[in-house]
């Protein structure tokens, strides 16, 4: 995390020491961390050169990533978090035996699209920061170069998806000028790569695309929708839709999460407080949104008659983000507030979804909701294990991170 000066006021963009009240689940989230990195360090031998992708239906067993996997890296961001808690040789080991994999990444443009932020930040940044590898951060940088050239003028964001053989054609049509909430999470590589070289236009895109998706993305009332679709010739808006929420008109929890964290880590990379207030907007269209025991459900306004699956993932993501946006606003009543709303969904998980301490568990999470449309609404999800990782590295005093 950088602590750069904010050049406009000649202030510190970042509270230097977040402060985090005491809560009676404090006990239970250092339990509950000791007993993720003993689960990963087991795991080890188990994955090899593998990372995991989804579960096997009804079961705590992980399928694997292929070569294209956008979600490759959560893995690796694990063993780097284990690394950073223990110190230990083998995760830093197992973690960047997997630099080929994201080598293959790189030399594939044809599997690039957003996604580039999740892959490189936790694999090939993390090893620079902690490392200081040559090799990842050259690998770190060729990523954000390939990001920052999915900008398609006259639109203002950097491009998300690609047209696949196996989407709907109208689906397929719409992606060249869709805009998706998932991509907020990317900016991260990009300031990253500015504050490494000094280029302007990585900061540049990344507040573009930030803009772009606060004017579009996020509704007044703090919701968001999932995707927005443009008129590619002329960058003209048409449309806010969904892919994995309930409606078009509804807020799905993923993707609000995914738009917490990345406001408010935006915030803390460039002092611009408007990130920090649209993040704040949406954790508080959230607090209202939870059910008894904090863990969201996979969509914000589910029916009565719609089965209310949770989604581990959007809580773990939410938590991670909402303890992130507490650090940005220092020593606050804001701060209080937002790390309690973080401290409530975090005991939620630890207290009811946790599985780490399973012997034939090979995930840390259980309830993870995919994509419930396709019926994958009961999963262990890598993702969900990494922000898991961090959440509760953030609950008790943690601010260094890879993004």
């Amino acid at each position: 995390m950088a602590y750069e000066q904010n050049l406009d006021t000649g202030e510190s963009y970042v509270a230097m020491d977040l402060f985090q009240p005491p809560t009676a689940h404090r006990e239970a989230f250092a339990r509950a961390l000791d007993r993720a990195v003993r689960k990963i360090g087991d795991l080890i031998p188990q994955f090899g050169l593998r990372n995991p992708r989804i579960s096997v239906p009804g079961t705590h067993q992980y399928q694997f990533c292929t070569a294209d996997e956008w979600v490759a890296s959560f893995w690796p961001g694990q063993l780097w978090l284990a690394y950073v808690l223990t110190g230990e040789a083998r995760f830093r080991n197992s973690a960047q035996m997997r630099l080929p994999y994201f080598q293959n990444v790189l030399e594939r443009p044809d599997w690039h699209d957003h996604d580039l932020g999740f892959l490189f930040s936790l694999s090939c940044v993390a090893d620079w920061k902690l490392t200081g590898s040559e090799r990842a951060r050259t690998m770190a940088l060729r990523a954000a170069d390939f990001l920052a050239a999915r900008r398609r003028q006259p639109m203002r964001f950097v491009m998300c998806w690609n047209p696949m053989r196996r989407d709907d054609p109208a689906f397929a049509a719409q992606k060249p000028g869709t805009l998706n909430i998932d991509s907020m999470q990317a900016m991260a590589l990009l300031f990253w790569a500015h504050a490494q070289t000094g280029q302007a236009s990585f900061a540049e895109i990344a507040h573009m695309h930030l803009q772009t998706s606060a004017k579009y993305l996020v509704r007044d009332d703090g919701s968001s929708f999932h995707a927005f679709e443009f008129d590619p010739r002329d960058g003209s808006p048409i449309r806010g839709f969904t892919h994995q929420g309930l409606s078009d008109d509804s807020c799905w929890s993923r993707g609000q999460s995914w738009a917490i964290h990345g406001f408010a880590q935006a915030f803390l990379h460039s002092g611009r407080t408007e990130y920090r207030d649209m993040s704040a907007r949406m954790a508080d269209y959230v607090a209202g949104k939870l059910p008894e025991d904090g863990v969201p459900l996979w969509d914000y306004d589910l029916p009565a008659d719609r089965h209310p699956y949770p989604d581990t993932s959007a809580g773990a993501v939410t938590a991670a983000g909402l303890y992130l946006l507490a650090q940005g606003f220092g020593r606050s009543e804001a701060a209080v507030r937002y790390t309690a709303l973080a401290d409530r969904i975090l005991a939620g998980l630890v207290e009811h979804h946790d599985i780490a301490g399973l012997p034939e568990a090979q995930g840390l999470l259980k309830e993870g909701a995919a994509f419930v449309a396709l019926d994958r609404a009961d999963n262990m999800l890598p993702y969900g294990d990494y922000y898991y990782v961090e959440a509760l590295m953030r609950a008790v005093g943690h601010t260094e991170f890879f993004w």
